[in-house]
């Protein structure tokens, strides 16, 4: 072993504890790059996907669970905002093929529930009305939630999901400019104690509260731990995919004034003008929102001409 292989067995890499799976017993409705993803998240067990918005992190995460479940047996839990949930019964459906899988509020909910794949809520794990320990695997959506080491959420989801044996966590806005956010993923995941992530690789600010600075030699570690147990996706050709279908052409901005009529001439004492009345109450808001709103919507039809947005752009919009 030479002195280079002795140094880069020192670095640590996220365990494989997860299972090996065909590509072919996928569902054949995945995208090449939501394939790769699905099957690197099945080996590892317990890893994040940190995919862009519209990559598909909704059908990634109910294929991952389907799979595990048919391998593992158990059932499967994805925790998620309330709001985000009708997106996930809809492309079970209609883009993988399965039964929409059901919202359940309590254990007693999901007993009697013969589902697979049960959806809930952030706020029923936190309070202790689902618990995750009963499900071979869960997985996280808009795992953002867990970003902020003290608040409740964060700390219940700790010691609730502790040994859960296969787990996914999923956002498309990992800062990686807040190293804490990272760590906080890898502890939920446990891939690595939080308090050991923050000794090994920063050293600590002492002039400033929470400001973390990774030690010069351990940068490239760093990021090695973070590629070993986390997916950063910003489009399909980072996998060596083609981009078709992802790569949105350049906005045209085009600027327009709006001429307000009920705006005071006056000015404050710094100079600044007030772009409308001081508001007496709660109504007068609402009252200069429906005032403006008939000018607020005719000007920008009043631009939309043909030559900017085409005939057959409305005709193809009529039916959705």
């Amino acid at each position: 072993m030479t002195y280079r292989e002795f140094l880069e067995n020192k670095i640590d890499i996220a365990p494989l504890s997860g299972i090996e799976v065909r590509e072919d017993e996928l569902n054949p409705a995945l995208k090449p790059h939501q394939r790769v993803s699905v099957l690197w998240a099945l080996r590892g067990g317990r890893r994040g996907i940190f995919a862009r918005f519209g990559l598909g992190k909704t059908v990634m995460q109910l294929e991952w669970c389907r799979i595990l479940q048919k391998h593992e047996g158990g059932r499967a839990l994805i925790v998620m905002p309330l709001n985000v949930m009708p997106e996930f019964r809809a492309d079970a459906e209609h883009i993988l093929g399965m039964e929409p899988p059901p919202y359940c509020r309590t254990m007693a909910e999901v007993m009697a529930s013969t589902a697979p794949i049960i959806l809930t809520n952030y706020e029923r794990v936190r309070d202790g009305d689902i618990d995750p320990h009963y499900f071979t695997a869960v997985s996280l959506d808009e795992a953002a939630t867990l970003r902020s080491f003290g608040s409740k959420t964060y700390q219940e989801f700790m010691i609730k999901f502790k040994g859960v044996r296969y787990k996914l966590t999923n956002t498309a806005t990992p800062s990686p400019n807040r190293y804490k956010e990272l760590i906080h993923y890898a502890g939920f995941l446990e891939v690595m104690d939080t308090g050991q992530a923050l000794t090994r690789f920063f050293k600590r600010d002492s002039t400033k509260a929470n400001n973390l600075t990774l030690y010069p030699g351990r940068e490239s570690e760093f990021w090695i731990w973070c590629a070993s147990w986390g997916l950063f996706l910003q489009k399909p050709s980072d996998l060596g995919f083609s981009d078709d279908g992802y790569s949105l052409p350049p906005l045209d901005i085009r600027y327009r004034q709006l001429k307000s009529a009920t705006r005071p001439a006056e000015f404050e004492p710094d100079g600044q003008m007030k772009l409308g009345p001081a508001a007496a109450g709660n109504r007068c808001p609402a009252g200069s929102r429906r005032a403006s709103a008939g000018t607020g919507t005719s000007e920008p039809l009043s631009h939309a001409s043909k030559d900017v947005l085409p005939e057959a752009t409305f005709a193809e919009n009529k039916g959705h």
